[in-house]
């Protein structure tokens, strides 16, 4: 199963629920990929720690994925397949396609030669080398993130309870929408997964309401806020490996279970 994770609006957690659901998936025996297609590189950075920190005097992490859409455009080079591309982390069923700080560069080249299908050819050429797939994007509605949409299966909405992160929601449920019926009949919106969720807050709890009496796919495990997680990425390790028990865990565990049910 291919799915991204995706909203336009930053700070929403897109990352952390990308590398979570991935980490269960993994600690579960599944053989999982993460694939990171933001420039900020927090997907990478949270799996791998310091050996994928860059800086002006340390190159960032080779090769990446900055590095295959870089070949694309490389007409007299033979293209390297994905699986060149992959590092292992340190957690057992669990890889890694970097991200780069300069996809933005190349970006505008990508898009004049048409490079938009390239990732979805080059994951299905993977073929059942993994179970699943997670791919974290950027925010932005741009030619990374529809490259994603259009190599997924499934996406994931993560949304925050506030009146900007709603207004935005329609916007990214109709850009969805046009990818869909443009480019990738097969993506399924999976549900909006509510992220720093106050169970006891009147506002988030009547935000949810009317979000779910309006039809649209809320997910019933919502992740409520908690100081781990800001340990869990700063340690690089994912919340079932750091803190199996802890109570945020068990909403990672219970949202990964509604989303793979047995």
């Amino acid at each position: 199963m291919r799915r991204v994770v995706f909203n336009q609006k930053g700070g929403v957690g897109k990352s952390s629920i990308t590398v979570n659901l991935a980490a269960i998936s993994a600690s579960q025996g599944k053989k999982t990929l993460v694939v990171d297609l933001d420039p900020q590189c927090n997907a990478t950075q949270y799996l791998l720690g310091e050996a994928a920190e860059f800086s002006r005097d340390k190159p960032e992490l080779s090769p990446n994925i900055g590095q295959f859409f870089a070949k694309t455009l490389q007409v007299k080079e033979r293209e390297k397949p994905l699986s060149e591309y992959v590092h292992k982390t340190p957690f057992a069923n669990l890889f890694v396609i970097p991200s780069n700080p300069e996809l933005g560069e190349i970006e505008h080249l990508l898009e004049s030669k048409h490079k938009i299908f390239k990732l979805s050819a080059a994951l299905r050429e993977l073929g059942n080398t993994y179970d699943a797939i997670y791919i974290d994007t950027p925010p932005a509605f741009n030619f990374y993130t529809l490259s994603a949409l259009i190599a997924a299966q499934r996406c994931l909405i993560p949304f925050d309870c506030d009146a900007f992160s709603r207004r935005a929601l329609y916007t990214l449920l109709e850009n969805l929408g046009e990818a869909r019926a443009d480019h990738n009949p097969e993506l399924e919106v999976e549900g909006i997964v509510v992220n720093q969720f106050q169970a006891r807050a009147s506002l988030p709890v009547k935000l949810v309401e009317e979000l779910r009496a309006e039809g649209l796919p809320i997910v019933s495990s919502h992740l409520s806020s908690s100081v781990i997680m800001k340990e869990s990425h700063e340690k690089s390790q994912p919340l079932v490996y750091l803190a199996p028990k802890h109570k945020l865990t068990e909403e990672y565990v219970a949202l990964f279970r509604e989303l793979n049910p047995a």
